[in-house]
């Protein structure tokens, strides 16, 4: 599977209604997260996804440094139910931290803790206890400055 990787302003309208749209599903529908999705970093964003047809299987964005974090960050990282398994996200996140690695060199995450050792196998380090976000246990990380 190709993936794709435009900044906010070359997606088409199509590609945000699907983007948008899997982060509802997963974020909001299936995790039961009561949260502000549209938090205006989408702007400011590297956005990747692997789609078969018009569907989107995976996405995640690489946000610029100096917007969430003083370092890059990626985030908002998903998987459809029905296409997990296949190795999307991991796909994903390798692309997404090379694109992090031109932009800073530290990228920092706030990762759901179920995922701790998935992050771990990337190179990400924890670096806080964990704590509540959007009703939900996350822990910060940090992929460290390649030396």
């Amino acid at each position: 599977m190709d993936i794709t990787v435009k900044r906010f302003n070359d997606l088409t309208t199509a590609e945000l209604y699907e983007i948008l749209r899997c982060r509802a599903e997963v974020f909001v529908v299936e995790q039961q997260a009561t949260y502000q999705d549209l938090d205006c970093h989408d702007f400011s964003s590297t956005h990747l996804f692997i789609k078969e047809g018009d569907r989107i299987l995976a996405y995640m964005r690489v946000v610029d440094p100096g917007e969430k974090f003083p370092s890059a960050s990626i985030g908002r990282v998903l998987t459809m139910k029905d296409a997990r398994g296949h190795g999307y996200a991991r796909q994903l996140l390798t692309r997404a931290i090379a694109i992090a690695k031109t932009l800073s060199p530290t990228i920092e995450i706030e990762a759901q803790t179920y995922l701790i050792d998935f992050y771990q196998s990337m190179g990400f380090q924890p670096t806080s206890d964990t704590f509540i976000l959007d009703g939900l246990p996350h822990i910060s990380m940090i992929h460290p400055a390649d030396k």
